[in-house]
């Protein structure tokens, strides 16, 4: 089998990390990139598919002779449901079918999300499981990773947050008594590395997170950035019914300037859910693969600032 490997999203925040990793384990990565997408982030020793995932024949081009094709693409701000699932499923099937025509039909690995455990708070969480089943329908041998909260530099989502943080404001836009899990995106890519690398893997969606079991409240991430900036972060609770308002706000805003929202009703469910924690235990134990970086590191490498504090 060629030392190969096909991937998506390249040129964003997940995937750039991830090219870089694979090529630093040796690996030969070959990137589709849409023409209008800015790949300077990339090294010369990644080779350029120009295409998309709605292009079958630059998919065709991508996958052929791989040994493995891992999917980082995705949408994570959407007008509509159908918007989502242009994305999150219909370019799941298609790269699915490109990888099933070839001999040996090479694993095809999904970064999905943990928001699909919970399809129904938000037109995203359901593209999400959507896609998942879809690949599960359509490629010969499939895995699905589904990261908790992702953070790290580069990162346009969840940094925003943790900078106002940095600032001493913590904007809690959870429940008090909720706790989830967070990963910062080098352990992502550690992990994709270890899962093409390992061969025999049966079909399997695995979960994971950056070594913390029982995952984070509110109140730890704040701890954190203290610790870290030597200085108490203040805590500042938004109410749920704040959140949906300013959310409805927000899509009547974001289309009248023709753009897709971040936050949306949909993703304040999300972040009023009370149970985002995951499980290392059956990826660590298949793949040997267990996080390097924990929260206070993270942070740290994030938001610039020295891990003593000083």
């Amino acid at each position: 089998m060629a030392d190969v490997v096909a991937l998506t999203g390249a040129t964003g925040f997940v995937g750039g990390v991830v090219a870089a990793r694979l090529v630093s384990a040796g690996w030969r990565v070959r990137a589709l990139v849409r023409p209008a997408s800015d790949d300077r982030r990339l090294t010369a020793r990644v080779e350029r598919v120009p295409g998309s995932l709605e292009d079958p024949a630059s998919l065709g081009r991508l996958v052929r002779g791989v040994r493995a094709v891992v999917h980082c693409a995705g949408l994570v701000r959407g007008v509509s449901r159908a918007d989502f699932e242009r994305v999150n499923v219909d370019g799941v099937v298609r790269l699915a079918r490109a990888a099933a025509r070839e001999v040996p039909a090479p694993r095809v690995i999904l970064v999905s999300s943990a928001a699909a455990r919970q399809p129904a708070l938000s037109d995203y969480a359901a593209s999400k499981l959507a896609g998942e089943r879809a690949l599960a329908a359509g490629a010969a041998e499939w895995t699905v990773l589904r990261p908790p909260a992702l953070y790290g530099p580069g990162d346009r989502e969840l940094l925003p947050l943790l900078q106002w943080m940095r600032r001493g404001v913590g904007l809690v836009l959870g429940p008090p008594s909720a706790r989830f899990s967070l990963l910062y995106v080098e352990d992502l890519a550690d992990a994709l590395v270890r899962l093409v690398q390992t061969d025999g893997l049966a079909s399997a969606a695995f979960e994971l997170h950056d070594g913390r079991p029982a995952g984070y409240a509110w109140d730890d991430v704040l701890a954190a950035v203290g610790r870290l900036r030597g200085r108490a972060v203040r805590r500042v609770a938004v109410p749920g019914s704040a959140l949906r308002l300013l959310a409805h706000a927000n899509v009547l805003l974001a289309g009248a300037r023709g753009r897709a929202p971040m936050l949306t009703p949909g993703k304040v469910r999300e972040l009023q859910h009370p149970d985002w924690v995951c499980d290392n235990a059956a990826l660590s134990a298949a793949t040997g693969w267990t996080p390097r970086i924990g929260l206070d590191a993270g942070l740290s490498r994030t938001l610039g600032l020295p891990a003593d504090g000083r």
